[in-house]
């Protein structure tokens, strides 16, 4: 009989095997729940922070060479029978061999991220995230799906998860790699820079932070009530895979470019661009100075604004409309029922939601989204895609096991379910 058969009649247990997770004990976690459910556990460890996070736990280390790694996961596959794998960011370098192949070799493939709507949320998807879910394309599948959905859908628990237990997860995790020499002498990070690099630039921003707050807050303000119509351009992080896998662009600096030139030459006289910062830039692109320079060549002085600080949600409220990449800031605006201009193709990104005309013509004839198609489409990714649970707190970590917990012990996923 075969293996799909057998999952169907629930008459097989199965051997999942775990790559590389988000820096905090949230997959050691999963992997506990999974064995008490009678499944197989393996794991692979690419580095110390990976290590430290899977202890006292067995585990295969991989010590060798990127481009031994295809064949290294192939043969954990088929000598300890894996059935699926679970890893989280389907975009990183020690992941993709293991994604690119799994189907030809029966594993199923099952993605974390950070959730598409935040902050109780986290992303589960079979196969891929974001420019590589499984999500169609279609407007008239998320009204039918919609349609589809239980009646009853459980209200989300919400719970705490301070920056600062983050953090510290994220430096004991970066804090352990400095025995990846000794130990795990093959890995190639997936950061753009060192840890330390980040951990300076992020001291550097948050004390300067008060006094940006402060300054930002009377600008908006008086942008507020002087009433003049203003568009918003949220930054995204250089090292965020949705801006370097799943865009045509090399980096926001080119973003930037692209938008003020454009607002330059189609935009009305009397229309602000409002640019801000992403709140965990680590500050090693002066992209203030950028802006300034942009100004001054497409003769918009006085008119583009650079903040590094502010509510979203409060500037959206006011905001004529919202030019993004694919950051989860366009859900937030669509939310609010602010137009929104997507750059490059998140899986909001649909008629009826974002802007279908061009860029030139957005500022001038921003179109709001269809509220009803968003709330189909809301409900139908909710139920789908989104795990209620965290990465970052006691809290959160055990609701997200709890919850994901579900989905993998079942032999379809939520999307399957409803496709």
């Amino acid at each position: 009989m075969a293996y799909k058969e057998l999952l169907s009649l629930g008459s097989v247990k199965r051997s999942f095997l775990f790559l590389q997770g988000v820096s905090t004990p949230f997959f050691s976690k999963l992997a506990d729940y999974l064995q008490s459910e009678g499944h197989t556990v393996h794991r692979i460890n690419f580095n110390a922070g990976d290590w430290v996070y899977w202890f006292p736990r067995k585990a295969i280390n991989f010590r060798g060479k990127a481009e031994e790694l295809s064949s290294f996961i192939e043969d954990i596959w088929l000598t300890h029978g894996i059935t699926d794998q679970i890893l989280f960011g389907d975009s990183r370098r020690v992941h993709r061999a293991a994604v690119d192949r799994a189907e030809l070799f029966g594993v199923r493939t099952h993605v974390f991220e950070e959730g598409y709507f935040r902050p109780h949320w986290v992303t589960l998807e079979r196969d891929g995230v974001n420019g590589h879910s499984r999500l169609p394309r279609d407007p008239e599948w998320f009204r039918e799906a919609y349609l589809r959905l239980p009646p009853e859908r459980p209200a989300p628990q919400t719970f705490y998860a301070t920056f600062r237990r983050r953090a510290a997860y994220d430096v004991i995790y970066h804090a352990a790699g400095m025995y990846n020499p000794i130990f795990y002498p093959g890995y190639e990070t997936h950061a753009l820079h060192p840890a330390p690099q980040e951990y300076a630039g992020y001291l550097w921003r948050f004390a300067r932070e008060p006094g940006w707050k402060k300054k930002e807050a009377v600008y908006l303000r008086e942008l507020v009530q002087s009433k003049r119509p203003f568009f918003l351009l949220p930054l995204q992080l250089n090292s965020d895979a949705q801006i370097r896998c799943h865009s045509r662009f090399q980096c926001m600096s080119d973003v930037i470019d692209e938008v003020m030139y454009s607002f330059a030459k189609h935009s009305l006289p009397d229309q602000l661009l409002l640019i801000k910062n992403h709140p965990l830039d680590y500050g090693f692109v002066d992209y203030e100075g950028l802006v300034r320079r942009r100004a001054r060549d497409y003769g918009l002085e006085g008119r583009v604004h650079f903040i590094q600080t502010g509510f979203l949600e409060y500037i959206l409220k006011y905001a004529q409309g919202q030019v993004v990449v694919n950051s989860t800031s366009g859900i937030v605006s669509l939310q609010m029922g602010c137009p929104t201009f997507a750059m490059a193709d998140p899986v909001y990104n649909l008629p009826g939601l974002t802007q279908s005309a061009p860029l030139d013509d957005f500022w001038q004839n921003p179109q709001p989204p269809d509220a009803d198609f968003f709330h189909a489409f809301r409900e139908t990714l909710m139920y789908t895609t989104q795990i209620n649970g965290g990465f970052y707190s006691a809290e959160g970590i055990a609701l997200a096991v709890k919850n994901a917990g579900k989905v993998l012990n079942a032999d379809m996923s939520p999307l399957e379910q409803v496709l």
